[in-house]
């Protein structure tokens, strides 16, 4: 997207205007059976940024959209920037009292949502006094009170040009909310620079191009569910959107009938390819890469990627919310180094600290360092908990960010996903990494998950349990299972217990939850 299209200094949404310009004629956006060209993408999120801004909209406000990987989404997404403002996406499975602390978080001026959503949002706003305009979209909405029906806010809009631009390029375009595993969810602050940057850099080393296909099960309230249609726009590209990946078999077929050629997911969706049969009978040659995120890739799933996907490129990735991207493993470096998660994407710094924040040497296992302008600009109204994140740089006067994740550096450069601090089980007076003990169950054949944490024990101090998920037909016994842990790790790592489950928590982002198995 050359910036002079735009004038010197480009904004997010420069993207979605640079697209329209180029390729208004071409099919932009698959979902269901509805399809929109670039050209109706930019019109609609033009009219919708007008009728925001009618709405009492200003600069700077903040609006939350909560909806599922739908049409209306994709359209209020630019829509909010277009209008100056601030997005929140909230995925849709959110319930109650967590919209509302999040509408009351961010003091939203405005939401976008969707009628079948109507049981939550409906006394979420009674919790609010900050919404002033909710729009609508579904059959049969009614205008009534702060309530305007979508195809009525849309209606009378049309003004082909978005509205005046008056932000800068450091202003915030979007606050994307942490999981909350640990306490109330934190709002990370991102800016149109912020973002930009990152999905300059991850389409970049993905090779993202213009006659991309992109199917995306992740969902948009996720912030690499949501770089996917950043960056099919940024290259006017196709994007494909399925709610979730709750019907493998549907979705494998999509992969076919729409010409897929990227598919971005996370661990428990490769793991669930692994034990799918129905792939065997489709081909997929076409996908021309395949990229992970959320967590490290076991060597297994590298191996049935390989094997679903021949002609893929894989990717295994390493990030956070807090500044997107970290790491990209090259596809040529992995069966050399299959259990790094690479080297620092470009324009991108990191390093090792030790407890007294001095950098380590290669080998130390240390916390994560990220230097570079995808890091965020800080938690929302939360200063604590950013100045434990943001710490002074090796330059006068900037910011970095302290991960709180465990990593270690080898000889070359890549790094290694060691764990989070907060998950590191003491254990015999040893600190024991999960994220080990897991990999080594995943590599025993006939286990599709697995999670490990540290539970309270009068000996140890903490001992060792794993849950253990397997594959259909598989059958284990807990001495099999210890067995080969024991072949596998030093004895302190060696789980004391051993629970057999049907299936794991996880979050709408496909990450296991460990608050709840504690």
């Amino acid at each position: 997207m050359p910036a002079s299209m735009h004038g010197p200094v480009p904004q997010l949404h420069d993207y979605l205007e640079y697209a329209a310009q180029t390729h208004p004629a071409k099919v932009a956006l698959v979902v269901g059976d509805e399809r929109i060209t670039y050209g109706e993408w930019n019109a609609q999120a033009n009219q919708l940024a007008h009728a925001l801004v009618a709405g009492g909209v200003a600069r700077g406000a903040r609006v939350v959209v909560f909806g599922d990987n739908t049409a209306f989404t994709c359209i209020a997404f630019w829509a909010v920037l277009k209008a100056n403002a601030v997005i929140s996406i909230i995925n849709a499975q959110t319930k109650l009292d967590k919209l509302a602390y999040y509408l009351n978080d961010c003091r939203a001026t405005a939401m976008v949502t969707d009628a079948h959503l109507e049981r939550v949002w409906r006394p979420a706003l009674a919790r609010t006094t900050h919404v002033a305009l909710s729009i609508v979209s579904g059959p049969d909405v009614k205008r009534e009170g702060t309530v305007i029906p979508w195809n009525e806010a849309l209606l009378p809009q049309e003004k082909e040009s978005p509205p005046k631009r008056q932000n800068l390029d450091v202003d915030l375009a979007s606050i994307l909310y942490t999981s909350g595993s640990t306490g109330d969810p934190k709002g990370v602050m991102l800016t149109h620079r912020n973002m930009l940057t990152a999905a300059t850099s991850i389409s970049a080393y993905l090779g993202i191009r213009e006659d991309e296909v992109i199917l995306n099960v992740l969902p948009l309230a996720f912030d690499y569910g949501l770089y996917q249609m950043l960056m099919a726009v940024r290259a006017g590209a196709r994007l494909v959107l399925e709610r979730s990946f709750t019907y493998p078999a549907q979705v494998l077929k999509r992969i076919v009938d729409e010409g897929v050629t990227g598919f971005p997911g996370v661990p428990t969706i490769f793991s669930i390819l692994a034990e799918l049969r129905q792939r065997q009978t489709l081909d997929f040659s076409g996908i021309r890469y395949v990229s992970n995120t959320a967590a490290a890739l076991p060597v297994k799933h590298i191996t049935v990627l390989k094997e679903i996907f021949p002609a893929a490129r894989i990717f295994s990735m390493y990030g956070l919310t807090e500044c997107k991207r970290c790491t990209y493993l090259p596809p040529e470096d992995l069966d050399r180094k299959p259990t790094s998660v690479g080297i620092a994407i470009p324009n991108t710094e990191l390093w090792i600290v030790d407890d007294a924040g001095e950098k380590v040497p290669p080998n130390t296992v240390g916390q994560l360092v990220i230097r570079g302008a995808t890091v965020m600009k800080g938690y929302w109204e939360k200063p604590e908990a950013t100045e434990k994140k943001l710490k002074p740089g090796p330059v006068q006067g900037e910011y970095v960010l302290h991960t709180g994740d465990f990593c270690k550096l080898d000889d070359d450069g890549y790094l290694y996903f060691v764990g989070r601090m907060d998950d590191v089980i003491k254990s015999r007076g040893e600190k024991v990494a999960p994220k080990e003990v897991e990999n080594v169950l995943y590599n025993l054949q006939g286990v599709r998950d697995a999670a490990v944490i540290g539970v309270d024990d009068d000996v140890l101090g903490q001992a060792i349990k794993a849950f253990v998920v397997l594959e259909a037909g598989a059958s284990f016994s807990e001495r099999e299972i210890l067995r080969h842990c024991q072949a596998h790790l030093e004895g302190f790592m060696v789980p004391k217990y051993v629970a057999f489950v049907d299936d794991l928590p996880k979050t709408d982002t496909g990450k296991i939850k460990k608050t709840d198995l504690r």
